[in-house]
């Protein structure tokens, strides 16, 4: 009668046991699948700040084109200086290109390019500002908060045409 009683004892011990070890594998489970999501956030992130210095090159590549242009000016969004980190009043939508001829052309491609790239919403913008002597500031801004980014995020390229 002893022997059956421990036989009982020890079967439940050992639906315990299961039960115990599943519940541990679940949380390390769902700890990696946590891991992984913020990796996949992290990843969006970068992903975006490639595309947004990439169309900072993309402007700047068609102002070197078209450096007569740049030079008067005509690619500027709003006044700015070389030195500031300040951000340059920007184009936000195709709508706000005022420039014609292939100043407009590029433009819009590239605003075209940069709501593509990081999102079509309103924060998605471009900003250049040149002097006369071909030194050039151009900022891209977009909203980084869907990537799991800390929000406004702003790639600023400062060249010599």
């Amino acid at each position: 009668m002893r022997i059956s009683s421990l036989r009982r004892s020890q079967g439940g011990a050992t639906i315990l046991e299961v039960l115990v070890s599943v519940l541990v594998l679940s949380l390390g489970i769902f700890g990696m699948v946590g891991l992984q999501l913020r990796a996949l956030k992290g990843n969006n992130s970068s992903f975006q700040r490639t595309q947004a210095v990439m169309m900072s090159y993309y402007i700047v590549d068609a102002m070197k084109v078209d450096v007569a242009n740049a030079k008067a000016l005509s690619y500027n969004t709003g006044e700015g200086s070389l030195d500031s980190e300040d951000e340059i009043p920007a184009l936000c939508s195709e709508d706000a290109v005022d420039a014609s001829g292939l100043v407009g052309a590029n433009q819009t491609a590239w605003i075209q390019g940069i709501k593509a790239a990081l999102g079509p919403d309103a924060s998605s913008c471009g900003a250049v500002y040149c002097t006369a002597e071909g030194e050039c500031r151009v900022q891209i801004r977009w909203d980084d908060t869907k990537a799991g980014g800390l929000g406004k995020q702003i790639v600023q390229t400062v060249t010599r045409l």
